[in-house]
């Protein structure tokens, strides 16, 4: 009685419209009130808690590096240097999108930012070079769910915040999925491209190559901050995170200078020995303040930073909430208890954990399906011999594609705003791209070694206490 009420009263207030943090958290006040033997003052405690989860911490800093990175031109850079690199091919242009969210995925964490800081250049772009809109816009919409797969993901971090998974293994499990799932659009987009006849761009020289590289490489050097600093033992993905914030503000203000007091200012002026310029312009950086030049680029970034933190942290609080009335009334020890009486073997159950991820991923933001049905299915999959790392990637890839599926996939939203088409078309455009990711998901259920052999490789395999 208590599982169906907590379940029917979610659902409820979503089809009413109430935003899904509210629907979490009312629907656990309101299972306590009526059903549970636990006290209001316990999810009190389990709110303030969150705020302490140290795992959690480094999704504002993730946050903020990609908002920064996004707004100070990286993203502008990645997508001229895999032009030059794949243009040349039939769709290369395209491919070349695929490959710059594959970059910058790997210095954001986020879907949306992903779509957002490449597809705002390379739609137009395309578009402008006998690409049909929709298939630009298809291809942006699912290339742009890299970015919860390759590392650093905030998808990840709420995961083993959820499971006490390790977040370095979670991070290297994803490198692999990551790049072939890459290789697998970017060779749609080749098949499909010589199908539609789209005319190739010329071949770059080796010179525009290395230049473009060199101008793109301080976005690329963050990759090898952050994964060689964890990986090092240098420090955690936490401090990453803060480091990859330090990182961004010094390459968006100081080096590419597309924003900040020094936006437009030169290294250095045509015959002048030393940064003459950048000097000069220091000096007035106290009047970028008054003029609200400063303002209008580094404090927008904050306050844009600040509101998408907010909101995904007060989701994953009242998630956490509903976490702890699952667990406090048993529920996933009955439904483990159900299904192990049942004599499941683990690939039925992971048929069972995509249908349910799939299904879930229709109606809700992916931190909160990670904070409801991993506290369930985890210590079943445990149980059944189920590597607790390959399972927390088929909950990412499955979340991948719940970002791209109606009625509330984020990046739908995120890539009509960019084109200014309505909502039905680019779900029309994007949707058969889709079949792409839902082979990989097989691919990645049930070869669970694309998923665990780099982190058994670097740590060996992990032990699970749950499973004796």
């Amino acid at each position: 009685m208590t599982t169906a009420f907590l379940f029917v009263a979610l659902f409820v207030f979503l089809f009413m419209g109430m935003p899904i943090a509210i629907s979490l958290g009312l629907a656990s006040v309101l299972t306590i009130l009526f059903f549970a033997h636990d006290s209001l003052a316990s999810l009190t405690l389990k709110l303030f808690d969150t705020s302490f989860q140290y795992t959690l911490l480094s999704i504002p800093f993730f946050i903020l590096s990609g908002t920064l990175l996004t707004t100070g031109g990286v993203a502008r850079r990645l997508i001229r240097f895999a032009n030059t690199c794949v243009g040349h091919l039939p769709g290369g242009l395209a491919i070349a999108s695929v490959m710059a969210c594959m970059f910058f995925a790997a210095i954001s964490g986020s879907s949306p930012a992903t779509v957002v800081a490449i597809g705002s250049i390379v739609i137009a772009g395309m578009v402008q070079h006998g690409y049909p809109k929709g298939f630009a816009a298809g291809v942006i919409a699912n290339a742009g769910t890299l970015g919860i797969l390759i590392p650093p993901s905030i998808v990840m971090v709420v995961y083993s915040a959820a499971t006490s998974v390790s977040l370095g293994r979670l991070f290297l499990a994803g490198i692999v999925p990551g790049a072939i799932l890459g290789l697998m659009l970017m060779g749609a987009v080749y098949w499909r491209a010589r199908q539609l006849g789209i005319p190739r761009r010329p071949r770059a020289s080796m010179r525009e190559v290395l230049v473009a590289g060199a101008d793109s490489i301080w976005g690329l050097l963050l990759i090898v901050l952050i994964m060689g600093g964890i990986y090092s033992g240098a420090f955690t993905p936490t401090e990453a995170a803060a480091v990859s914030v330090i990182y961004a503000l010094i390459v968006a203000l100081l080096i590419y200078r597309d924003m900040g007091p020094l936006k437009g200012v030169p290294w250095r002026e045509p015959g002048e020995g030393i940064d003459h310029a950048t000097l000069r312009a220091f000096k007035q950086v106290p009047a970028t303040f008054v003029t609200g030049s400063f303002h209008r680029d580094t404090f927008r970034v904050l306050v844009d930073a600040g509101k998408i933190t907010v909101m995904l942290m007060f989701i994953i609080s009242n998630a956490f909430l509903f976490a702890h009335v699952l667990t406090t009334e048993r529920i996933p020890q009955e439904i483990a208890e159900l299904i192990l009486r049942n004599d499941l073997e683990p690939w039925m159950f992971l048929v069972v954990v995509n249908i349910l991820l799939l299904i879930a991923g229709n109606f809700m933001e992916p931190s909160a399906i990670m904070l409801i049905m991993a506290p369930i299915l985890f210590p079943i999959a445990v149980r059944l011999g189920i590597d607790p790392i390959h399972l927390g990637v088929i909950f990412v890839v499955n979340m991948e594609i719940g970002m791209i599926t109606p009625p509330v996939g984020l990046n739908l939203f995120v890539t009509s705003g960019i084109t200014g088409e309505p909502l039905t078309w680019v779900v029309r455009h994007a949707l058969p791209w889709t079949v792409i990711l839902l082979v990989f998901l097989l691919l990645v259920t049930y070869v669970p070694i694309l998923s665990t052999w780099l982190p058994d490789m670097m740590f060996g395999p992990e032990i699970v206490n749950l499973r004796k």
